[in-house]
């Protein structure tokens, strides 16, 4: 599956709940490995109680988001048209631990043990519901859980909403608790990462002011890396100037020349697991690199021989910030 290019969608806002990470141009590397947020005084407050550990990260990666993108007030109220705003949600273990901690109650009182306000956090979709409340968006509201390559999966049908026009905007959430239940899950330490990013139509954004950071030019998931360059536009006259991969040294070997010399950036590497946080990640580290004026695309990927299918996705410089192409004749 890819996407067509109908019209372009850029990226208007991002915000981050990642512990060690300041801001999204951190990602780029070298992390600082302090500052940034703080979950044991982050994840408090009167609006975050009876919410699971992913819905809390996920609200005050969103508030952030919004806020960047100019899409809230002064009392961080949504400003925008919420009748039209989707919730896009990436999590595979989001809400994991508050369904096993309910069927180790049943198991232990029977059902009339269950708490009424914990209930709520076992539905799948928890994340994107209460994004959705608290900012009272109404449009689609999606949650996607399909492996590692399930944040770009997110970005890329969060696009398709907007170009299909069944929304104006969206915001796409990637959410990865830290607990003892995905830790066991992943058979390793897991990472607290919360990233929220704003997607417009780019002539929605210019006409509101707001300020583009990347283009999401091209998607693919396909059965290996080499098939889902091929869909997802890659090629040698549009080259890449940074790739946001996992498994570095296999995908290296699976992209063969066209993407040789390229800059690598392996954002697990360096965070920890980040499951279906990844893609979410990765595209907010690309438009760090792109408003930096550095020169190339960004190539994101997630998957691979390990993994049941390679997820592509391709950013490219917003309208606002690509070089002036002059008109024959002139100079620049």
């Amino acid at each position: 599956m890819s996407i067509p290019s109908v019209q372009e969608v850029v990226v208007t806002g991002i915000g981050l709940a990642l512990p060690g990470v300041a801001t999204y141009g951190d990602l780029l590397g070298p992390l600082p490995g302090e500052g940034g947020f703080d979950p044991a005084t982050g994840l408090r407050g009167r609006e975050l109680r009876h919410k699971d550990r992913a819905s809390r990260l996920a609200l005050r990666a969103a508030e952030s988001a919004l806020r960047n993108a100019g899409l809230t007030d002064a009392h961080a109220t949504f400003t925008g048209v919420a009748d039209a705003t989707a919730v896009v949600v990436s999590t595979n273990l989001g809400n994991a631990d508050s369904v096993c901690a309910a069927t180790d109650t049943i198991a232990r009182e029977g059902v009339r043990g269950l708490s009424p306000l914990g209930l709520p956090q076992t539905s799948s979709n928890v994340v994107a519901g209460w994004v959705a409340i608290r900012y009272g968006l109404r449009g689609p509201n999606l949650t996607f859980c399909n492996g590692t390559t399930s944040g770009l999966d997110t970005l890329a049908w969060a696009r398709h909403l907007i170009v299909a026009g069944r929304a104006e905007a969206a915001v796409v959430v990637g959410v990865e608790p830290a607990n003892e239940v995905a830790t066991r899950l992943l058979g390793e330490q897991s990472t607290d990462a919360a990233v929220a990013i704003v997607l417009e139509p780019a002539d929605a954004a210019t006409s509101r002011g707001a300020r583009p950071r990347a283009t999401i030019a091209g998607y693919a998931r396909a059965r290996d890396l080499a098939a889902a360059l091929a869909s997802t536009g890659v090629t040698e006259e549009g080259p890449v100037g940074l790739w946001l991969t996992d498994e570095a040294e296999a995908a290296g070997a699976e992209a063969g020349h066209l993407l040789a010399a390229t800059r690598r950036i392996d954002l697990e590497s360096q965070l920890g697991p980040l499951s279906g946080a990844l893609g979410v990640l990765q595209c907010a580290a690309a438009a760090a690199h792109l408003e930096g004026g550095a020169t190339g695309n960004v190539l994101a990927t997630a998957g691979g021989p390990r993994h049941d299918a390679t997820a592509a996705l391709l950013l490219t410089p917003s309208p606002a910030t690509r070089p002036l192409t002059p008109e024959r004749g002139q100079h620049p």
